[in-house]
């Protein structure tokens, strides 16, 4: 098996009638997923997610691909290639399409409409072709054909491409589910059809490669919901993705059911199932759904909520109401439903959702105390049986962490693929498939875009340090003025601090450790006063170091008169 080196350049000049991969996102991460395709100097972009952002990432909205190496060659794009609507593969777009809003948009019909959705709140009329199974196009030199995949929302597509330096497929995220809520299955025959073509690369969901055996089936998760609302006494509250298409079908069967109302809360919730409502992805009988204002007037065992939070994110509705933020409030007996799988990373803030619904008397029922979530990834055993029929040339795993990938590159090996035809790579990482063969042959630009209110790359990795030091040692602020002939100390040192834990009476022991530093100074002839903020900062520094064992960040102000 092939792989990075950390050494890597930049990629070589590609050679004549090979086809070059790019991996933007998605490959070392759960999320962001984006590759770039060129042949002969046209590129074809997959799918252009976001990741969203970890407690590291203080401040953080959204983290996007890196388009460093799409600006100078956006007349180059033919399109950009949707495979679903998730936004870990659309939530990028609006920020692409921001510096060349005229390249096309290919995607199923719901994946559209999500993307389009989105795109009007940035102002952006796109350029869109729908496409679904079965079709094929050609956009430049790339010939695309689209075949159905089942996962977690509907009208998901991998996508065959077709060049004269072979054919590729990229499954997109897809699993095996045998009784689909929709009935749309992943279209084996077809891969076995382009099987018969010959595969020259696999691009394969990874996701799930160290799950062994088959994924269940989506419909089984109902029952449980049934028992659920069986023994539900007052409000349930179900929290899931905002494009869970199938799951929320799934608890509004079972609210119809059990002669409870639903309304939707949270404006991606409300926006998105609208959508699938419109389409006809979701069936609504007619009068379950209300306004989440009317809810007052209903009894609370007549009451179900649907809102975003299965994750943990501070802002989505479940948090707020776990912080007692939000204008539905979590009473004792109430029943909480997190219908969704935890993404990695995620973990500590889920748990602490829960711990906060648990504290004001909610049952919360979670994947870890019953069958309420199943995967939209396939797992081993379905990566197994799809290889064999595939019979890929070469193998490159995508979508994933690396423990992901090399899972998946194994169980590509155990059936039977060369290990030097399995490509490793990471994001940035370049991969060319050249007769016949796809090798690493450099490494470009992709690293994180930070996406801040409005502000998009402004803040960067030294940007989260200091967000970092503030938010666990607090800030101490020094104030002096200095005389700007002699640079004697003529006002201060004030000190005050926040969020540091200690009180400002306990810098009187250090104002004299300043004064004489300063005066030091001052005789050393050294007056200017950016050398004596720097003298101010390492001074106050190495006395909390010494004497209370932080680090708070110092912010030294020194003005002359």
């Amino acid at each position: 098996m092939s792989h990075p080196h950390p050494e890597l350049g930049a990629p070589p000049k590609l050679s004549k009638g090979g086809l070059r991969v790019t991996p933007l996102g998605g490959l070392g991460e759960i999320g962001r997923n984006m590759t770039v395709f060129e042949y002969e100097g046209r590129l074809l972009v997959v799918d252009c997610g976001v990741l969203f952002p970890e407690e590291e990432q203080p401040g953080v909205d959204l983290i996007l691909p890196d388009f460093t190496t799409l600006v100078d060659r956006l007349d180059d794009v033919e399109a950009i290639v949707l495979t679903h609507g998730h936004e870990d593969h659309i939530g990028g777009v609006p920020y692409l399409l921001r510096l060349k809003p005229d390249i096309p948009l290919i995607g199923s019909k719901l994946t559209l409409a999500l993307i389009e959705a989105k795109l009007q709140e940035h102002r952006i009329r796109p350029y869109t072709l729908e496409v679904a199974e079965g079709r094929r196009e050609d956009f430049g030199p790339f010939d695309c054909e689209f075949v159905a995949v089942n996962h977690s929302i509907p009208d998901a597509l991998a996508v065959a491409i077709r060049t004269p330096a072979g054919l590729v497929v990229h499954t997109g995220d897809f699993k095996m589910d045998q009784l689909p809520m929709d009935g749309r299955l992943t279209d084996l025959h077809a891969f076995a059809r382009l099987s018969e073509e010959g595969i020259d690369l696999l691009l394969s969901d990874s996701t799930n490669a160290e799950v062994p055996g088959f994924v269940p089936a989506e419909r089984d998760i109902s029952n449980v919901l049934r028992g659920v609302f069986a023994n539900a006494r007052k409000r349930i509250i179900v929290a899931s993705f905002a494009s869970h298409i199938h799951r929320v079908q799934q608890i509004l069967d079972a609210a119809h059911e059990y002669g409870r109302k639903v309304a939707f809360v949270g404006r991606s919730m409300v926006r998105n199932m609208g959508i699938a409502r419109d389409l006809g992805y979701l069936r609504v009988p007619s009068g379950l759904v209300v306004d989440v204002k009317t809810l007052d007037d209903l009894p609370d065992d007549k009451v179900v909520l649907i809102c975003t939070g299965s994750q943990g994110e501070p802002m989505a509705a479940l948090s707020r109401m776990a912080n007692r933020d939000h204008q539905i409030r979590i009473v004792q007996g109430d029943t909480v439903i997190l219908a969704s799988s935890l993404i990695p990373g995620n973990e500590n803030a889920v748990y602490r959702v829960i711990n906060g619904l648990s504290r004001w008397g909610a049952n919360v029922v979670h994947k870890g105390n019953a069958k309420v979530h199943v995967s939209g990834h396939a797992s081993a055993g379905e990566l197994l049986y799809f290889y064999n029929i595939c019979k890929p040339r070469n193998l490159m795993p995508v979508h994933g962490e690396w423990r992901h990938l090399r899972a998946n590159a194994e169980l590509g090996a155990l059936t039977g693929i060369p290990k030097d035809h399995i490509v490793i790579a990471e994001d940035g990482v370049v991969v060319d498939l050249v007769d016949g063969r796809a090798r690493i042959s450099g490494k470009v630009q992709a690293g994180y875009v930070y996406v801040d209110g409005l502000s998009v790359g402004d803040v960067t990795e030294a940007s989260l340090k200091d967000r970092r030091i503030l938010g666990d040692e607090g800030i101490i602020s020094v104030f002096v003025v200095v005389d700007s002939t002699t640079g004697k100390i003529v006002g201060g040192p004030h000190i005050h601090s926040r969020g540091s834990g200690i009180e400002d009476a306990a810098f009187d022991a250090v104002i004299p450790r300043i004064e004489e530093a300063v005066q030091k100074s001052a005789a050393d002839g050294v007056a200017e006063p950016h050398q004596l903020q720097q003298l101010i900062r390492r001074t106050m520094g190495k006395w909390i170091s010494d004497t209370y064992r932080r680090r708070p960040m110092i912010l030294p102000v020194v003005v002359e008169v």
